[in-house]
């Protein structure tokens, strides 16, 4: 919130197969984007994960900006992988659209402490 007006939101879910919580969703209105709103909202997550005793927090985008790879990076997350031809979900294209259109899709890994 600022000056009453929602400008970010973020989501996370503890995992409990890994002990993880997941980085769902994090966006900040165009707008207010470039003040640090989505650093501290990803550091509320941070806090989140080391108050419940997560061992690590986890994400997955396929953001093309480069700024929210370096703010990701900033938090202290670590590139795990990239895939150079992710499907979302309940895609299906054309062999014309595999060929021209690809969407690279990266995983994140901050880990909190070892289990």
């Amino acid at each position: 919130m600022l000056d009453g007006r929602v400008v970010g939101i973020v989501a996370a879910q503890g995992r409990e197969d890994d002990n993880s919580v997941e980085l769902r969703r994090m966006s900040v209105d165009s707008r207010y984007r470039g003040k640090g709103i989505a650093k501290v909202l990803g550091r509320r997550v941070l806090e989140f994960a080391v108050r419940n005793n997560y061992a690590a927090v986890v994400l997955g985008t396929t953001a093309v900006k480069l700024a929210a790879h370096k703010l990701y990076e900033s938090l202290g997350f670590r590139r795990m992988d990239q895939s150079k031809d992710y499907r979302l979900p309940g895609m299906r294209r054309t062999p014309l659209e595999r060929l021209f259109f690809q969407i690279r899709h990266s995983r994140y890994r901050l880990q909190l402490r070892e289990e």
